[in-house]
This record gives C-alpha cells, sequence and structure tokens, in this order.
C-alpha cells in the first residue's frame, strides 16, 4: 500500500471516528514462557504462532514498538494496527506509520517536536507460572546497544484476575547486605541448573487493584498475576536466573542487550543493576502503588463516573482507570492523546460502540482498543449502556502528560 492511500485512509479514519481510531489486538508470543490463558484469548489459539515461537502470553497495546523476539520474528509483531471498516471491505494501517505520517494529528505538534513519536509501550501479561529474576537497563546502557532505557509500571486489572494463578507473588530487589560478589557467584553457575539468585532476594504478595513502580536496573520475577503494564517503548531486558519452574533460560537471554564484548565480563554485567534501589530496606514502601483518585470522589459520583491514576511515578508514562456507571453519561477531558481498552462491561466512546469481549480468535477484530488522538482527548462523551454493570477502560498516556500529578519519588 502505497503512501498516499495510507494518508487517505488514515483521514477516512480520523473523520469517521471523530479523532477516535480503533484498533486490532496486537498478540505477542514468548518462547521462555508459557501463556496463563486469561487474555480472552480462544484456548485453540494459544499457539497461533506455532509451538517453536512460544505460546502467546502477552497482549500489547496501542504499540509502535516492535517485538524483540530473536530469529524468525515477523517485522510487524507487537505492532498495533488501526482498523479501516466500511460496508463491504475492512483495510488495516499501523499505528507506527500513522504516527509516521501525521503524528501532528495524533500526538499534537508540541509532542511530535520534543519526543518524535509514540513513546510509550502497554501491554497486558498473563502466565501459568512465574517468570525468570530480571531488569530493565537504564539509558546508559541501553545506549550501548542503539536501545532506549526501560521503566515500567504494574497494574493488576481485578478483571482478569479472578484466578491469581500458582505463585501470585513478585520477587523485587536483593536482599540488604547481598553483594556484586554474591550475584556474579550466581552467574558463574548458570550451566548447573538453578544459580540460587531467587536466595537474595524477597517475594511480595501482589493485590489485585493495586500496582508496582519498577525503574531500570531493579531486579524483579513478576507472579502469576495478569499484569496491565505501561512502559517506555523499548523491549530491553537481562534475564539474571538460570532456571525457572525446571526451564532453563539461556545465557543468550542475560547478554541480548549487551555489546558483545562484554558477553562474558561478570563484572560488566551485574553494574547494569541499581545497587542502591536493589538494596534499599524500605523497598515496598518506595516502590507500592495505590490507586490514587484524579478529582474528589464524591465529586465524580455525582457525576457518574470513578476515574483513578494507576501509574503516576514516571515522567516517561503514565496511566488511568476510568470507570462509568450503569446507565450514566459522562464528558472525560484528558490534556494529551492515549490508548485505550475496555477490561469490562459494554457502552459508547465517542461514535464507537464498545464492549469487553469474553472470548478472541486469534487474527478476530475486537470493539475494546482505541487510540485517542489528543483533540479528540481534551473532550470525549462516553456512554455506559448497561444497566446493572460498570463500564471500565484502562487508559495509557506517553511522556509529557501536563495532567500527571507531582512526581514524589
Amino acid at each position: 500500500m502505497d503512501e498516499k492511500l495510507k494518508i487517505k485512509l488514515l483521514e477516512k479514519a480520523f473523520d469517521e471516528g471523530e479523532g477516535i481510531l480503533r484498533l486490532a489486538p496486537t498478540w505477542v508470543p514468548r518462547s521462555f514462557l508459557s501463556p496463563g490463558g486469561r487474555l480472552k484469548l480462544d484456548p485453540r489459539d494459544l499457539y497461533a504462532l506455532g509451538a517453536e515461537r512460544g505460546g502467546i502470553c502477552e497482549r500489547w497495546l496501542a504499540s509502535t514498538t516492535n517485538a524483540d523476539n530473536g530469529p524468525g520474528t515477523p517485522p510487524d509483531e507487537g505492532l498495533s494496527y488501526i482498523v479501516i471498516q466500511d460496508k463491504t471491505s475492512v483495510k488495516k494501517v499501523l499505528l507506527k506509520e500513522a504516527v509516521e505520517l501525521m503524528g501532528d494529528k495524533l500526538l499534537g505538534k508540541d509532542v511530535m517536536d520534543r519526543y518524535g513519536g509514540w513513546m510509550v509501550l502497554c501491554k497486558f501479561f498473563d502466565n501459568k507460572g512465574p517468570i525468570p529474576h530480571h531488569m530493565h537497563h537504564s539509558d546508559e546502557h541501553a545506549a550501548r546497544v542503539g536501545r532506549l532505557g526501560k521503566p515500567e509500571a504494574y497494574y493488576f486489572p481485578p478483571q482478569l484476575n479472578f484466578i491469581q494463578g500458582s505463585f501470585p507473588y513478585t520477587f523485587f530487589g536483593l536482599n540488604p547486605g547481598t553483594t556484586r560478589e554474591d550475584i556474579i557467584a550466581c552467574l558463574k553457575r548458570w550451566n548447573e541448573g538453578d544459580n540460587g539468585i531467587l536466595y537474595h532476594s524477597r517475594a511480595y504478595k501482589l493485590k489485585p487493584g493495586t500496582g508496582w513502580n519498577v525503574p531500570p536496573g531493579i531486579l524483579h520475577a513478576p507472579g502469576t498475576l495478569v499484569t496491565y503494564e505501561p512502559q517506555r517503548a523499548s523491549d530491553v531486558f537481562a534475564m539474571f536466573q538460570s532456571m525457572v519452574e525446571g526451564r532453563p533460560i539461556p545465557w543468550e537471554l542475560l547478554v541480548k542487550d549487551v555489546p558483545e564484548e562484554y558477553h562474558h565480563d561478570l563484572d560488566y554485567i551485574v553494574e547494569m543493576l541499581d545497587w542502591e534501589a536493589n538494596l534499599d530496606p524500605e523497598f515496598a514502601k518506595n516502590h507500592y502503588v495505590e490507586p490514587k483518585p484524579v478529582k474528589p470522589v464524591e465529586e465524580m459520583k455525582d457525576m457518574g463516573y470513578s476515574e483513578k491514576w494507576i501509574a503516576y511515578h514516571s515522567s516517561y508514562f503514565s496511566a488511568k482507570e476510568l470507570t462509568v456507571f450503569p446507565k450514566k453519561t459522562v464528558t472525560i477531558k484528558d490534556s494529551v492523546a492515549y490508548g485505550l481498552i475496555v477490561v469490562q462491561g459494554r457502552g459508547k466512546i465517542g461514535k464507537f460502540e464498545v464492549e469487553s469481549p469474553t472470548l478472541i480468535r486469534f487474527g478476530e477484530l475486537t470493539n475494546d482498543e482505541f487510540f485517542v488522538t489528543k483533540e479528540a482527548a481534551k473532550e470525549i462523551k462516553i456512554t455506559n449502556l448497561s444497566d446493572k454493570e460498570n463500564l471500565v477502560m484502562l487508559k495509557h498516556f506517553g511522556p509529557g502528560n501536563p495532567d500527571l500529578p507531582p512526581i514524589n519519588n
């Protein structure tokens, strides 16, 4: 499809959606993890991309970031498509291409000038077992392999966590007193089975409806709750645990974002960690996150809705949970563009009818995911069409959101 046709289709989508764009589901496999089966993807399709590529355990939201899944990864894996539908056909254009072609219209000229694009990645991840203890690089270390550092945040949506899985705990950081030599010793035992790194860490029980703030350089081994994860638009990581639930983790997943000359330099590898943050004796106090109401609770209740900040500790991204009560219509105002996913109920967002699906076949379109452009975000009408059930959605924002509360840590 040539550029002129893409622009024509995008302008049609803008006009018909009044600045709101419908997105297709974006499914991502991970070869080193097992899917938990709670993302509403049909169980027959959990390995739709082939067993050799791994089970589908992630859904990426409003993504312009390619998944870094190694050899055999399709060029569009991880990228979201805008859906343009008429009476006779359905066409799709990558959200990434839309930003490149019409970024001022999607995000605003100020955001494009300052950040150059949509610099947030958001996803659901859902794993049957815990994820290996790993970290995401700082800007300094990521830049050495031509990438960006990755802060991230976790939120555990109650709607997706009726079943919390076999291990609803996450290991964070390192026990006070742990030394660089302790972690180097773990890395030296990589090919001897379990390298024992979790003996140096502590697990925290996860609570649906709450979250955690995870800056770069912090070791973490997420547990089995379905997690909504806004983060900077990057897919860098380094696995520090050699085996999880009896499955070996290849050394390549420790060093995939390490300069080749340092692939066996254990001093360099452990220096990628933020030692002060990992050893913080008050780690939970400084990283656990409770939702924060956007406005006074009673004021919002009288207007027919509730809205809370659920990720608000990073200047690179933020997120809200919006609940519209049964049979209520509200007008919601935001200063910047955002991605949106419906997790409960049915209703209308602008001109679109929306619903949270029960079961999705791989490749099937849904009515639960949208991108709200900057102009549309200034004033958007949302209606809950149910007389019994709340309409609940999660909203993910990029950097530079002026509505973000003051960041205190």
